[in-house]
């Protein structure tokens, strides 16, 4: 059983056939050099597991708030195969254009000494981010994410349209229409992962997007591409694709499969049985969202409290900065304005996260029980949705709704 198919619904039907327990405390196995998995990189405890093979997890939503650059330790850590080891000496990104047979070679040394290096905060976000809010309404196929399958970082290395120049490519003359980045993790059958984006995006990032080396100033870890990766601000963790091994521009966007068939938005009425994943494009800028880290779900306050801080996030793909939160501690009747502590970027190209915060007084109808909910908007004034129900979809993507914490005041 693949690692990914780890999910709710597959599980029940297998439960249903399950006759016994091998033992309640199995033995540590030995080390499987035919398990591609088994040089997979150590994880810090503190870091959730959604799916072990491949790994995919998240930190607590309660540290996200304790440091405006994620560490790398504690960044949520998506996966779709297995992690390469990567020999640094034999390391080559090959650049290539599709018809007039342009190719060239880079070798890391040349990545770090020949290019200007570029350093910028950039918030990546899994296009799955919430999913778990989704769940609750009806069963999605999708890795059970929290709130925490995103994070900020700062990357560094050389402009992507540094790289093309060298290799002879102006990006605003090529008739090509799409990028594609080629991964080294690959699959059973030997197909890597890759994905594009259309040339116009490029042409608009043009020197925000960096071909990274370093992760908050040290090298990339493994899980996060290791040793290199492309960083497109504002646009969804799938393209951002690590391991980096080939750029490439051509006629057609990557067929692979995330690119082709997963990684898209429906409306709530598509299902496993009509869903024509050729009939929409796919996700690149995400949706502006806000959640709230502090306090957690269920978290009891003192009985003599009187108000509580409340501490999150907020963010909006393409660049667009946040300009408010709202925050409800009455569920939805009456709002407050959080404090926002933005980024130092420009508010057209605030590519790393809004941390917030707002102090309320607890309403004394409360009755044992409040509900605390955010909302934020972007700079286009766009509004996170109340519900998540008008946004449910088959795989659980772009979950946005207002984000909603019930905590409990006993009684004294």
């Amino acid at each position: 059983m693949y690692g990914v198919h780890k999910q709710g619904e597959i599980v029940e039907m297998l439960e249903e056939l399950r006759i016994g327990n091998i033992t309640e405390k199995p033995k540590e196995q030995a080390f499987d050099k035919n398990d591609p998995y088994a040089n997979d990189p150590k994880r810090h405890p503190a870091i959730i597991p959604a799916s072990s093979k491949p790994f995919n997890g998240e930190p607590p939503s309660a540290i996200l708030t304790d440091n405006f650059l994620t560490p790398n330790d504690l960044f949520y850590i998506r996966n779709h195969l297995p992690v390469p080891d990567v020999n640094l000496k034999s390391y080559k990104l090959d650049i290539s254009v599709q018809g007039p047979g342009k190719f060239t070679s880079f070798s890391f040394d040349d990545l770090k000494r020949k290019f200007h290096k570029k350093s910028t905060a950039v918030v990546l976000q899994c296009a799955g981010n919430r999913r778990s809010e989704m769940v609750k309404i009806k069963p999605v196929k999708g890795l059970n994410w929290g709130t925490s399958a995103i994070g900020n970082a700062e990357w560094s290395g050389p402009c992507l349209d540094d790289l093309l120049k060298q290799a002879g490519i102006d990006i605003d003359q090529v008739t090509q229409k799409h990028i594609l980045f080629c991964g080294m993790d690959k699959d059973p059958a030997g197909s890597p992962y890759e994905a594009s984006i259309p040339i116009e995006l490029a042409r608009l990032l043009k020197r925000d997007i960096i071909v990274a080396y370093e992760m908050n100033g040290q090298e990339i870890p493994r899980d996060h591409g290791y040793p290199v990766r492309i960083i497109i601000p504002g646009i969804v963790g799938a393209r951002q694709v690590k391991w980096l091994t080939s750029i490439k521009l051509s006629n057609e966007e990557s067929m692979c499969h995330w690119q082709q068939n997963d990684y898209k938005g429906f409306h709530s009425s598509i299902d496993w049985n009509n869903v024509n994943f050729k009939s929409v494009p796919a996700i690149m800028e995400l949706p502006v969202t806000s959640a709230i880290c502090e306090p957690i779900e269920g978290t009891d306050l003192a009985p003599d409290a009187d108000e509580v801080t409340v501490k999150g996030y907020a963010w909006s793909g393409g660049g667009r900065g946040i300009v408010r939160v709202d925050v409800s501690i009455d569920g939805g009747k009456t709002w407050d304005s959080a404090t926002l502590s933005p980024p130092k970027q420009p508010m057209y190209k605030t590519f790393a996260w809004t941390f917030w915060e707002a102090t309320l007084p607890i309403p004394k109808n409360h009755k044992g029980k409040v509900e605390i909910i955010c909302k934020a908007a972007d700079l286009s004034y766009n509004v996170q949705p109340d519900s998540v129900e008008g946004i449910w979809n088959l795989r659980g993507v772009l979950s946005n709704a207002w984000h909603r914490v019930n905590i409990s005041i006993p009684k004294s």
